[in-house]
């Protein structure tokens, strides 16, 4: 998918609308986008930050609806949902920054020497564990292969390092990561 300039701004608009809405006890979004990348069917999350810090962070790697109503449904759940945060207050809109990253489809890897840093986030799965870290959060913390997938097992509630073992699934995905300030 090739999201536009004009697209990432929709959907960037989206997200903040969705969160003013919700604290002003407005009716959800109604509108209807008829661009295809719009329309289409991806997953993506929605990142919340408040002076530089993570305020909140919700996504799915599937969607049944259209993009723009899974960036709406994923922008209120990171501002009301993420259980590591209280809700979002109306005092705190001014100061989010919004990013959103669309994703590609998941890929079960049978190698880490599949996983470039960079450009794959990762999702492991270990009988009930999961984690995901998104492609992004290893170029901001200078990790490096090895150290991306042990903060992915921890992430899941496994211990680094659990991805040597042959009992857990990793997958990779892209993301098309876009913000408010690019």
């Amino acid at each position: 998918m090739a999201l536009t300039g004009d697209d990432k701004r929709v959907l960037l608009g989206i997200a903040r609308k969705s969160i003013i809405g919700r604290l002003g006890n407005e009716p959800p979004l109604a509108e209807v986008y008829e661009s295809p990348e719009l329309s289409t069917h991806a997953g993506a999350f929605v990142t919340l930050h408040k002076h530089g810090e993570l305020r909140g962070c919700i996504g799915r790697f599937t969607s049944d609806g259209p993009l723009f109503e899974t960036i709406t449904e994923m922008a209120l759940s990171a501002a009301f949902e993420d259980p590591r945060f209280p809700e979002v207050t109306m005092d705190e809109v001014p100061a989010l920054h919004i990013e959103i990253s669309v994703l590609s489809p998941l890929k079960l890897i049978s190698d880490t020497e599949e996983i470039t840093v960079g450009t794959h986030g990762i999702y492991i799965i270990k009988g009930a564990n999961r984690g995901v870290l998104l492609p992004q959060v290893a170029t901001e913390n200078g990790f490096d292969r090895e150290t991306f997938l042990d903060h992915t097992c921890m992430k899941a509630g496994l211990y680094p390092g659990a991805w040597r073992e042959g009992a857990l699934r990793i997958y990779t995905f892209t993301a098309d990561i876009f913000s408010e300030d690019k």
